[in-house]
């Protein structure tokens, strides 16, 4: 039997269970190690050990902490491509151990609640608002919230029928999912279409500049968004992003 080998720092913790949830989508949940103490938004490092297959990527990857500070375990979601990482940690079994570094990022909710945060999502980028949402509900926190949430088809859409819940358990929380390949869906969708724009935006907010704006997914998609925002006259200073390559 290989002798394991335990990179220094970080926290050793053990897969617990995962799910889908969504196409394509997996959600992994791990034990939450003693002192591991984290702000909703932040994203920390998952190391595989001795893994049974690795590539020149490595066997460490960086994600936005889905669970909320409140939470006794970690989970973490990912789309599922083929990649070495992503296989082994697909069939590790229950109960294996992987290094968890220390959270780390400052994507996190800003303290003034006076100021509506919206948030800006793609994909798998809703992961680090999927924490802090969960986090303002159950702390009912004053500040408004606004997400406007993009993805092909409501069976691509993770974490869809949490969201729901939360905007029904938030009054301060306002949720506009948007699809762009409904045509492409068995599934009825009765919501907004398209990408997200100015206008989209204008739908719903009565002002464009003012909030604090959070935006998260895919590297073209945020730069176009940032673009965008930018060209409505929002305060760049008002502009946190963060991308999620498709790794």
């Amino acid at each position: 039997m290989a002798t394991q080998v335990v990179p220094k720092g970080g926290y050793i913790s053990k897969l617990l269970h995962r799910a889908e949830v969504a196409e394509g989508t997996t959600a992994f949940h791990f034990e939450r190690p003693p002192q591991f103490d984290f702000t909703p938004g932040q994203s920390a490092d998952v190391t595989l050990l001795n893994p049974p297959e690795t590539d020149s990527e490595g066997n460490t990857r960086t994600f936005s902490i889905a669970s909320s500070a409140f939470e006794n375990q970690l989970m973490f979601a990912t789309r599922m491509r083929e990649t070495a990482f992503k296989r082994s940690l697909k069939k590790a079994p229950i109960g294996t151990d992987v290094k968890i570094d220390s959270p780390m990022g400052s994507f996190t909710l800003h303290k003034n609640s006076d100021k509506p945060a919206v948030f800006l999502a793609g994909g798998i980028g809703i992961t680090p608002f999927l924490s802090i949402l969960r986090q303002a509900d159950h702390d009912r926190l004053r500040h408004k919230l606004y997400l406007f949430y993009s993805n092909r088809r409501p069976q691509d859409t993770p974490f869809l029928e949490a969201l729901r819940m939360l905007e029904t358990s938030n009054p301060n929380f306002h949720l506009v999912c948007t699809m762009t390949a409904t045509q492409q869906s068995l599934l009825e969708w009765q919501g907004e279409t398209g990408l997200i724009d100015k206008e989209m935006l204008s739908g719903h907010l009565t002002n464009l500049q003012g909030p604090i704006y959070y935006v998260a997914g895919p590297p073209a998609m945020v730069a176009g968004l940032r673009q965008m925002l930018v060209g409505a006259n929002v305060d760049e200073d008002d502009i946190r992003t963060e991308d999620f390559a498709g790794y």
